[in-house]
Formats: C-alpha cells, sequence, structure tokens
C-alpha cells in the first residue's frame, strides 16, 4: 500500500514524501530506519484501483483455497514454521491472484499479525467462517486439524453446487433450442408459406388461420412485447434489490414447486454442516449462529436463522425455537434436540446435512429426468403443429384448385 508521510529529519527539518509498504507499522519502522521522524502517515487511496477490480473479475476457485488448506495443515503437521510453509505454498499456487494474496499474508505474518487477522484481510478468497476457524485452531493449537475440516466443508460445498450445476446444463441447453427452433418457425417459415397462400384465393383450415393470424401479429407488435417483456424483467430485477423484494424472492425460492424444496433442502444442510464445523471447533453457539446468519444468500433463511438465534438468546434452545418455524424440517429440529441432550450436536446435525444432500441431489437427478423428455415432448409438439398447418393448407388448396 502507498503511504504519505510527513516527517522531521535529525537537522529538524520537514520533509513530505510517499513510500510503498505492507501497512502503517511497517511504513514507520521504514522512516524510524532512515532517520526520520513521523509528523504524519495517511494512506493513499486512488479512485480507481487496477488491484481491486482485477481481484474481483479474477475469481479463485474454492478447490484451490481447498488444496492450499490441505497443504499448509500438512506443512505444519510437519513441524515447519508458518511463514516457511506459506512461502513453499505462494512458490508452486499458479493462480496470479490468489499468489499476491498470499504474499500479503506472508508479509502480515512476518510482521507480527496472527495468520487468522491476516487472512481476514481477504474475504473474497478466504470467507469469514475461515478466519475464524483458523483463529479458533491458533488459540487452542489445533491448526492443522482446523485446516482440514475447513478444506473438507469447502470441497463438499464446491462439489454439491458443481453437480447441481451440471445437472441443469442439458434442460438449459433443451430451453435454448427450443426457442431458437420456435423463433426460426414463426420468424422466417411461416411468413414465407403466408404469402404463397395468400396468392391463392381459397378457404384455409381453421389452424393454419390460426398460426398466420399469430404470425402477423407477431411481425406487427413483436418488438413492442418484447419490450414490455423487458420491462417486466428488469422491473422484477429492481424489486427484488429492495429489502421487501429479496424477502419475497427468497420466500419463493424456497416455497415454488419442486425447486423450492430442493432449495430448502440445500440451505438446510449448507446450514447444518456449517453449524456442525463451528461447534466441533469450539465456537459458542450464538456466535456461530451469527456466522451462519451471514453465510446465507436468501433472505427468508436469513430472517428464520435471525429469529432462531434470537430465541436461543432468550433462553428457548436451539431445537426450540427451529419448531417455531415452518422452514426447519422436522428431522433437522428432532437431531437438534437430541445433540443438545446428548452434548453430540456436530455428529448429529452432520448427519442430518448428510441427509439433505442425498435427498436433494436424487429430487434434482428426479426432476432433470422428467425436464428432459418434457422439454422434448413440447418441441417435437410444436413443430408438429406448425407442420400439420402447413400440410393441411397445401391439401385444402389443391383440393379447392
Amino acid at each position: 500500500m502507498n503511504y504519505h508521510y510527513v516527517a522531521c529529519t535529525e537537522d529538524n527539518r520537514v520533509v513530505k514524501g510517499k513510500l510503498s509498504a505492507a501497512g502503517e507499522e511497517a511504513a514507520s519502522d521504514i522512516l524510524a530506519y532512515s532517520g526520520y521522524r513521523v509528523l504524519s502517515l495517511k494512506g493513499v487511496t486512488p479512485f480507481f484501483q487496477a488491484e481491486k477490480l482485477t481481484a474481483r473479475f479474477s475469481r479463485i476457485n474454492p478447490m484451490e483455497i481447498v488444496m492450499f488448506s490441505r497443504q499448509l495443515a500438512l506443512l505444519l503437521e510437519s513441524g515447519t514454521d508458518v511463514v516457511t510453509s506459506l512461502e513453499l505454498l505462494q512458490a508452486q499456487i499458479s493462480n496470479r491472484n490468489l499468489k499476491k494474496i498470499i504474499g500479503e499474508v506472508v508479509d502480515d505474518v512476518r510482521g507480527g499479525s496472527p495468520l487468522s487477522q491476516a487472512l481476514s484481510k481477504h474475504p473474497h478468497a478466504f470467507p469469514p467462517f475461515y478466519h475464524r476457524l483458523v483463529s479458533v485452531g491458533e488459540k487452542t493449537g489445533n491448526l492443522e486439524v482446523v485446516l482440514r475440516r475447513a478444506a473438507d466443508y469447502m470441497e463438499r460445498t464446491a462439489t454439491t453446487q458443481k453437480s447441481v450445476k451440471s445437472a441443469l446444463v442439458y434442460p438449459a441447453i433443451l430451453v435454448i433450442l427450443a426457442i431458437i427452433v420456435i423463433g426460426i418457425m414463426v420468424t422466417f417459415v411461416l411468413p414465407a408459406f403466408t404469402s404463397l397462400y395468400a396468392s391463392f384465393d381459397v378457404q384455409l383450415p381453421a389452424i393454419t388461420r390460426a398460426f398466420i393470424a399469430g404470425t402477423s401479429w407477431l411481425q406487427s407488435y413483436g418488438i413492442w412485447l418484447l419490450l414490455v417483456i423487458v420491462a417486466a424483467i428488469a422491473a422484477g430485477y429492481a424489486y427484488t434489490k429492495t429489502p421487501a423484494g429479496k424477502l419475497q424472492w427468497g420466500k419463493l425460492m424456497l416455497t415454488f414447486p419442486h425447486i423450492g424444496h430442493i432449495n430448502l433442502l440445500n440451505e438446510l444442510s449448507r446450514c447444518c454442516r456449517s453449524m456442525a464445523l463451528l461447534f466441533g471447533s469450539g465456537l459458542p453457539l450464538p456466535e456461530i449462529m451469527t456466522m451462519v446468519i451471514q453465510g446465507t444468500n436468501n433472505k427468508a433463511m436469513e430472517l428464520a436463522l435471525t429469529e432462531v438465534q434470537q430465541g436461543m438468546i432468550a433462553g428457548g434452545g436451539l431445537s426450540g425455537p427451529m419448531a417455531k418455524n415452518k422452514l426447519f424440517m422436522p428431522l433437522m429440529v428432532q437431531m437438534t434436540a437430541v445433540g443438545e441432550g446428548t452434548g453430540n450436536l456436530d455428529n448429529t446435525l452432520t448427519t442430518v446435512a448428510e441427509s439433505y444432500e442425498v435427498e436433494a441431489d436424487d429430487k434434482t437427478k428426479t426432476m432433470v429426468a422428467l425436464i428432459t423428455p418434457a422439454m422434448t415432448v413440447i418441441i417435437g409438439a410444436i413443430v408438429g403443429l406448425i407442420a400439420i398447418a402447413l400440410l393441411s393448407a397445401m391439401y385444402s388448396i389443391y383440393g379447392q384448385v
């Protein structure tokens, strides 16, 4: 980071300048070693920061953090100190952005900062739960164990997200192809036949007249229809950015038929995994709930978890407030109660998470298996109707001529 300084020399001259340092303390040390007495030291924050812009668009794959965590745990377990371990890992990282981040972490740790504090400066690479776990590991002396648990958690999360995305690729391709095929038929094929049929003074079948009327309407008002659709989508998107809109969208994502149940299972499994990981690492439940709330992107689930946290702080335990909200399914409530009673909350929540993950995966595969033939039938039906309309018109013309 760059700093502007005002300092006093040994002969009491005031000097001004600019220097680069890893932090404010490092900048003060550099000036002190140069024989300057610091009067003022301010960080320079440019209007346009290319580094932040690059970091925003240069995404770090979670699996890179998983590999980094496991390798760091292995090096620490072998007796290597933290700084040396980080330097060794930095040398073999291929991702430029991550390599730069680890370099900054090394500078901070070498300057006396704890590893957790150094990692917390880079939330786009190391999420809050990660550096909080590292902090617990530093205090308890189980940093290697904590790093492996964090790696396992991130790997499971990344694998689940990847499987869902992969399952939805083929249906998405089918939908796009359906739109393209129907668009070509309506835009090019039907108008060509419409001009041909217009040259004959004959009575066309009802289905053909309906298609011709629809095509004529789209040619006349299609651009307005497109503008209305775009405006509606833009208005809906803008509404989902408001607090009320975020809440309504979150509720819809959790209650929509079929897809909503899958989203709910994924949200609950993520919550259970997070709570199990943090509880097993020794964090208190109020702090765990705060981090779980911060980790969800669904406003409806965030509100539900906040109500659970408030009920827990009021003395209702964890399972009691959960039972009052319909978003928390019976298995989760019952197993949480069992975990509270036996003191084995992390294992019971892990069991719930695994159960929900399996159920969500099965339902996703079933839904995709139904979507694929359904889209094929819809495309075939539309193309078939268009073909019937064209052929019936041709036979009608032949018969009347």
